[in-house]
């Protein structure tokens, strides 16, 4: 019995020796499906193991190991209550997370609330444009943009069917009285659909009957009859035989401020047939003195070159507001250059001289026979004269001589109109009819006198 347990105690550790050396077959009992990892051999499973010595191939084993127990871990103080205040402080911070979320939330949904309704708006507006906008392109009439204003391109494409190049065989004599034959050229615009067209005085200055030609943007050319024109406003009439030609419309040169953009079209350098400038209004009443003559114009920084004169100056809705006449050009005293200086005739200056060009082949008028010149603000200040138009010379046997009117009086206001520079007295006579006799205030001598004048037809240049 001694020997039987003593076998068996041997044999039990030959078999534990051996099952430690050999891992054992593998079945299902040893592996988890599909887990992929090796189960320990001493871990309880609940069924027998078999072990099989190597010695004894056919006896067999059965034991049944005990199972293992492990001391469960003993449970601390205070765990409860840690726990309830995990759970609470989470509990906390969740609420707190759904409350500032449900906050910004509405604000989100304010504000996409907001900028739907923002976005929605200008989809309208921009659908009220397009609407306005249809047929744009499909004539003249329906160039004009939400706004009453054109594009440059606009004005050019309503407005280039009525304006024309001028070109005129002039005869001039040179120092020596000998006549010689040259040609001028310039710019000009329809007046009406039979033919009357406008321009610059010194553009056809010389030029004889019949050797005016006019051109149009289409190739076709007229000869054209000077039907009148008048130096001290530079501005003349032609008339070609046609009829249903295209006429400007007329604007109100009045109603420009400086800054407003204007478009010029004209024969630039007699030559560039039909070109375009743009710019703006650069300032307004100025008093320029071309050809000896004070005139009030209009000063833009629109390119104007020689032969855009005569040529018509559009603001942005495409009404002509101006005659384009003159720039400066070269170099100040100080060797500056100058750029960007041109003036234009107004238009509000121009209209009113028209019938009578048209009627009597002058401007009719009215004139006062005197010879004058602007006081300066600086000579006023030296010498305390008043603001108004200095009389140089009174010419005998007019309207002047037999109201009283003497040299060196400066007149200060007439019919009404006050009087402070040569503009204000040429605007001023344009207000009155030959024959009517008004009231005329000069200061002479430091005392300030009121005469009666009666104003006489302007018969010539």
């Amino acid at each position: 019995m001694e020997n039987m347990e003593q076998e068996n105690i041997v044999t039990e550790k030959t078999v534990t020796e051996q099952t430690a050396s050999q891992e054992p077959e593998e079945t299902g009992f040893y592996h988890g499906a599909g887990a992929g990892k090796r189960e320990s051999t001493f871990a309880y499973t609940g069924q027998p193991r078999i072990y099989q010595t190597p010695w004894q191939p056919q006896q067999t084993y059965y034991q049944t190991p005990a199972p293992a127990y492990s001391q469960p871990p003993k449970e601390k103080k205070g765990t409860g209550k840690r726990v309830l205040s995990w759970i609470l402080v989470v509990s906390i911070i969740i609420g707190s997370c759904l409350a500032t979320g449900l906050v910004v939330g509405g604000i989100m949904k304010n504000r996409n609330d907001a900028l739907k309704r923002n976005f929605d708006e200008i989809i309208g507006l921009m659908q009220d444009r397009l609407e306005k906008l249809e047929g744009v392109g499909e004539g003249v009439g329906s160039l004009e943009t939400p706004e009453g204003n054109l594009s440059a391109s606009q004005v050019y494409e309503q407005n280039i069917q009525s304006v024309v190049a001028i070109t005129c065989n002039v005869t001039i004599s040179n120092g020596f009285g000998q006549a010689y034959q040259s040609t001028s050229s310039g710019s000009g615009f329809v007046m009406s659909a039979d033919g009357y067209i406008i321009t610059n005085h010194h553009v056809v200055e010389g030029a004889e009957n019949g050797k005016i030609t006019v051109s149009f943007e289409n190739g076709d050319k007229y000869t054209a009859k000077l039907i009148g024109s008048d130096a001290s406003s530079d501005i003349a009439l032609l008339k070609i035989d046609a009829t249903g030609l295209r006429p400007v419309t007329i604007g109100k040169s009045s109603s420009m401020a400086v800054g407003d953009q204007v478009v010029a079209i004209g024969n630039a350098l007699g030559e560039l047939s039909f070109s375009l400038t743009v710019g703006y209004i650069s300032g307004i009443d100025r008093d320029v003195n071309t050809d000896g003559s004070v005139m009030n114009m209009l000063q833009t920084d629109a390119a104007i070159n020689s032969g855009n004169s005569g040529g018509p100056l559009f603001n942005a809705r495409g009404e002509v507001i101006g005659i384009n006449t003159a720039k400066y050009s070269g170099t100040t005293s100080s060797g500056a250059s100058i750029e960007g200086i041109s003036f234009a005739i107004p238009m509000d200056d121009v209209i009113g001289m028209l019938e009578d060009l048209r009627d009597y082949g002058h401007i009719k008028g009215v004139s006062m026979g005197v010879m004058v010149s602007d006081v300066d603000a600086a000579t006023a200040e030296k010498y305390n004269f008043p603001k108004g138009v200095y009389v140089e010379e009174v010419l005998a046997g007019t309207p002047a001589q037999q109201a009283g009117l003497k040299a060196m009086d400066i007149i200060t206001e007439l019919g009404g109109h006050k009087i402070e520079n040569m503009n204000d007295l040429t605007r001023a006579l344009r207000n009155f009819e030959a024959g009517q006799t008004v009231s005329i205030t000069v200061w002479r001598g430091g005392v300030v006198q009121v005469l009666s004048i009666t104003l006489a037809e302007k018969t010539s240049n």
